[in-house]
């Protein structure tokens, strides 16, 4: 394979950011050109939930320094959708008409917020959140508002309540399962989040749907599938994202149910020289057997810098185990792995009732995923539990010291 001379990158997120430095860094002396919608530089999304949304912080992290990008030759622009992708030509033509040749293609577009198609969607005081100006809209209109409506009991969906109830709203969290969170943490686990915003005086309203949103100038609340109704000045839809993927259609890229671009264990797509990080990828994970999409901001930041080498001549699987954090009210907590809470043994180590504990699920004696909750010592021992599947057993996870169950 030729070395490349031109990369265009399509995104300028966390993952095509890094993916753009990964390849300064590792010695391409090429055109790199990164293509962005927004006018912002390229930061990260996980304080737009959290620190920027209580009011901690004004700004999100940045990727890089202001400087950067000129002073390494990556040809940052900003303000600029592109329109078409041409495989055959190798061409990227933006929405002005700007046309973009590439030896090697990187599409890290990222995810959109899922809406919902119900009536009264489209009203005033309705809100997403994934860009740093959202954040900072949806901030503004929490300090002034009543009564807060979450369509959403997800991560998103559970760190904004917990910011709207620091900023003193009334909060009611919508979601049609049972628990906040189960899919990815399984009951018990989940009942203690839920039990944890409740004491914090979130109301939930779970089991049921959305559908209508009410009101006539701005939203003044929710109709659910239940037939009552909750009042609300101010909606956060919290549903989920779905794979900002419409530049490939026509192209030959193959793309997945959920509308994610299939790419193989090095996050190549089928066609000849393209690759997807981050949030629109659906990896090949060997240690999964499957593909796998994974939504959080390690596994954007890491696969950004893991897809630099491959374009420039490596290939190499990506291997590293899905990560994510999370803070609310006075809990913090990490995953690392993918567990099937359906189907895995739930461990616990200390006292989930003090929410100081750790998580692990286990499967055929292996740990899929742990998770430290309000305890921040053993965060090394718990990647390598993960990451080397050393035979354990529940007895051991619970009371052994957990360095000495590592296996190199």
């Amino acid at each position: 394979m030729p070395a490349p001379h031109q990369i265009v990158i399509i995104g300028a997120g966390l993952a095509g950011a890094t993916a753009a430095a990964s390849l300064r860094d590792q010695g391409f002396d090429g055109e790199v050109l990164l293509l962005g919608e927004e006018q912002h530089r390229p930061y990260e999304l996980p304080a737009l939930s959290k620190s920027v949304l209580l009011g901690d912080a004004e700004e999100p992290d940045w990727v890089r320094e202001e400087t950067f990008y000129v002073k390494n030759g990556i040809d940052l622009r900003r303000g600029v959708r592109v329109s078409k992708v041409e495989l055959g030509s190798r061409i990227v033509t933006d929405a002005g008409g700007g046309e973009h040749r590439f030896d090697r293609l990187l599409l890290a577009i990222g995810a959109r917020p899922r809406t919902l198609d119900v009536p009264g969607a489209d009203l005033p005081g309705i809100h997403t959140l994934r860009t740093f100006d959202q954040s900072l809209e949806l901030r503004a209109a929490m300090e002034t508002a009543h009564h807060v409506v979450i369509v959403g009991a997800g991560w998103i969906g559970c760190e904004a309540a917990a910011a709207a109830r620091t900023h003193g709203a009334d909060v009611t969290v919508i979601d049609p399962q049972p628990l906040p969170l189960a899919v990815t943490l399984g009951d018990e686990i989940a009942a203690m989040f839920r039990d944890l915003h409740t004491q914090h005086g979130v109301e939930w309203r779970l089991g049921t749907g959305v559908t209508a949103f009410l009101g006539d100038d701005g939203v003044t609340g929710v109709e659910l599938a239940d037939g009552t109704q909750v009042d609300g000045d101010l909606v956060l839809v919290a549903a989920g994202a779905e794979p900002r993927s419409e530049l490939t259609r026509g192209t030959g890229i193959e793309v997945a149910d959920d509308g994610a671009v299939d790419v193989d264990a090095g996050l190549r797509t089928a066609a000849p020289d393209v690759y997807a990080a981050g949030d629109i990828a659906a990896h090949f994970h060997p240690r999964y057997g499957r593909r796998v999409r994974i939504e959080h901001w390690a596994n954007a930041k890491a696969q950004g810098a893991h897809v630099a080498g491959n374009m420039i001549g490596e290939h190499q699987p990506y291997l590293a185990s899905p990560y994510f954090f999370t803070d609310q009210y006075d809990l913090g907590c990490e995953y690392r792995g993918l567990a099937d809470p359906d189907n895995d043994e739930l461990v616990v180590r200390g006292e989930l009732a003090c929410r100081e504990f750790i998580a692990f699920w286990l499967r055929r004696g292996q740990v899929t995923a742990a998770m430290n909750v309000n305890l921040w010592d053993d965060g090394e021992a718990l990647a390598a539990l993960v990451d080397s599947r050393a035979a354990v057993t529940a007895e051991q996870l619970r009371e052994a010291d957990l360095d000495s169950l590592v296996t190199e």
